[in-house]
C-alpha cells in the first residue's frame, strides 16, 4: 500500500478511495506550501516516488528543473482565486529516475460545508506517450471517480467542487505532449 497521510484530519473514507482507485492520485493540504498529506500506489507508478518520499513535501518537486510558465499560471490563478474550482493543463514534470513525462494534471478544492477549503485533490496521467485512446479512457476513469468520490466526502462533511471538463479534442492534447517531449530531446533535458 503506498497510500500514507501526515495529517489525521484526512478522512478515513477518503484514505479508503485513494488506496482502492486506479488512477494516481494525490490529496494536498492548503496554506503553507500546500503538503502533499496522500499519494496512491498508481501515483508511485507514474512518478516513481513513493509515498514516504513525498508526504509533507509540495508536488511542484515533480517539476524538476522544468520552468512551466503557461501550467505555472494556471496552478496559480487556481489556488489564489476562490471563484476557481478547478483547473486542468499539460505540465512537464520528471520521474525520480530523471526521465521527463508530460503530466495532464487535474486539480479540484475539496471544501468543508462551511465553504472552507480543506484540501487539495488531484489527478495525474502521462500524455506523453499515449495514445488517443488511452487518454479517452484515463478521462472516464477520472469522471467515474469524481462521480464515487462525491458520495464519499459528503460522509465527511466535504464537497468536491468543480468537475471534469471534457477535452474538446485528445488528439490535440496527445500531439503537443509529443511536440513538447521532442523539444526536451533537443536541450540535451535528462
Amino acid at each position: 500500500m503506498q497510500s500514507q497521510s501526515s495529517s489525521p484530519n484526512v478522512p478515513d473514507a477518503l484514505k479508503r478511495y485513494f488506496e482502492q482507485a486506479h488512477i494516481a492520485l494525490a490529496l494536498a493540504g492548503v496554506g503553507a506550501d500546500n503538503p502533499l498529506l496522500l499519494v496512491n500506489e498508481p501515483f508511485h507508478k507514474l512518478t516513481g516516488y513513493t509515498a514516504p518520499e513525498v508526504v509533507g513535501r509540495n508536488c511542484r518537486l515533480l517539476q524538476g528543473d522544468a520552468e512551466n510558465p503557461e501550467a505555472r499560471e494556471k496552478i496559480h490563478t487556481f489556488l489564489e482565486g476562490d471563484g476557481v474550482n478547478a483547473v486542468r493543463t499539460t505540465i512537464l514534470n520528471v520521474r525520480k529516475d530523471g526521465r521527463p513525462f508530460v503530466n495532464l494534471l487535474y486539480m479540484s478544492k475539496l471544501r468543508a460545508l462551511s465553504g472552507e477549503v480543506r484540501f487539495l485533490f488531484a489527478s495525474q496521467f502521462d500524455v506523453s506517450r499515449s495514445q488517443p485512446e488511452l487518454l479517452a479512457a484515463y478521462d472516464a476513469e477520472l469522471s467515474r471517480t469524481l462521480s464515487r468520490l462525491r458520495p464519499s466526502l459528503a460522509e465527511s462533511g466535504i464537497v468536491l467542487e468543480g468537475s471534469l471538463k471534457a477535452i474538446a479534442n485528445t488528439v490535440a492534447t496527445v500531439a503537443q505532449a509529443k511536440l513538447t517531449l521532442a523539444d526536451l530531446d533537443g536541450t540535451g533535458f535528462p
